[in-house]
């Protein structure tokens, strides 16, 4: 199976501290109210041809009445597909988001015929780094640029139309990539059609469109009945399942909502194989999303260690107060 290096992290979980959480505090995000879902959760949007992925965010904080949305990552007006929405005060898990990988179903169009082994062979050469020069019409500067791409799979060759699956890193150029390997194949070529399929775990299969959410949003406010938006809307946590979490104790949450960096002797598990410099998800022992940040040790060394700091805060998610400040001991 063709995979992005953004899957749902499945590395064995280390235990630093047996310890427990107290149910006085916090909320397991299965068990959160729809208000709350609604001020801190995630739709993944099918987004049409037509709208840009701005105007998508603004219908949908529109719908809902809400003060803020954000979109995971653009998409031309033309393109289709996954596009997950993060409203309220997830709008912070948009940057976790728009880092991770892409994943898209091309069409692209052959100039003149040619044999699909070709076919084949001239796109095995773009897996792995490749340079690209962003289009005129953008929203980065246009210089040279390295991008990876982790996969390329051929799902169908009609006469001139090639179909196929591509996974690659945030800012690939689709459209260019495209150009690019039409050159490579001396036919030219051009983008048909395009779509993406996954944005990091967001995939087609949760997906919904705008019209699913204002229905969902009128049956709870009219009819109050909350099960359609449930089966629509995420929680926050969604947003970070593509990183490796550090589990931290309850007494250890309050300070970091106040913005302290993770320090050693907060964590009780944590994953195994993190790494120095890799972005982590804070958790609290109920699987809440406390904050996001920087690894500055690795597995091996939180667990061999008793003191010094973890993790640099990037983000903070959880609102100070959620649970008691650590009480000091005289």
């Amino acid at each position: 199976m063709d995979r992005l290096p953004f899957e749902p992290v499945n590395e064995p979980v280390l235990v630093k501290r047996k310890v427990v959480t107290s149910p006085k505090f916090g909320c397991k995000p299965e068990e959160r109210g729809i208000d709350t879902l609604l001020h801190y959760g995630i739709f993944n949007v099918d987004k049409s041809r037509g709208p840009t992925s701005h105007q998508v965010s603004a219908y949908v904080q529109q719908i809902l009445g809400l003060n803020k949305a954000g979109h995971s990552g653009t998409l031309d007006p033309k393109v289709t597909g996954v596009l997950p929405i993060a409203v309220g005060e997830a709008t912070k898990i948009v940057q976790s988001l728009l880092l991770a990988g892409k994943e898209y179903v091309a069409l692209m169009h052959l100039h003149k015929p040619l044999d699909a082994a070709k076919i084949q062979q001239v796109l095995r050469q773009f897996v792995g780094k490749i340079t690209q020069l962003p289009p005129v019409k953008s929203a980065v500067k246009r210089q040279w640029r390295q991008r990876q791409v982790y996969y390329i799979s051929i799902l169908e060759i009609e006469e001139q139309d090639v179909l196929f699956t591509v996974g690659c890193q945030a800012g690939t150029y689709i459209r260019k990539l495209i150009h690019d390997m039409g050159l490579a194949l001396g036919t030219g070529a051009h983008m048909a059609e395009l779509r993406r399929s996954r944005v990091a775990t967001f995939d087609e299969s949760t997906l919904c469109t705008l019209h699913d959410i204002r229905d969902a949003f009128w049956f709870y406010q009219h009819e109050k009945k909350d099960k359609y938006l449930r089966t629509l809307i995420q929680p926050v946590e969604k947003g970070v399942d593509h990183l490796h979490k550090i589990w931290i104790m309850d007494s250890t949450v309050d300070s970091l909502c106040h913005g302290a960096n993770l320090k050693v002797p907060g964590i009780a598990h944590l994953h195994d194989a993190i790494e120095k410099e890799m972005p982590v998800a804070i958790m609290s022992l109920k699987d809440e999303l406390v904050a996001t940040g920087t690894a500055l040790m690795t597995s091996e060394e939180i667990m061999k260690n008793e003191k010094g700091i973890a993790v640099s805060l990037t983000r903070v998610f959880m609102k100070p107060g959620t649970y008691p400040k650590m009480e000091k001991k005289e």
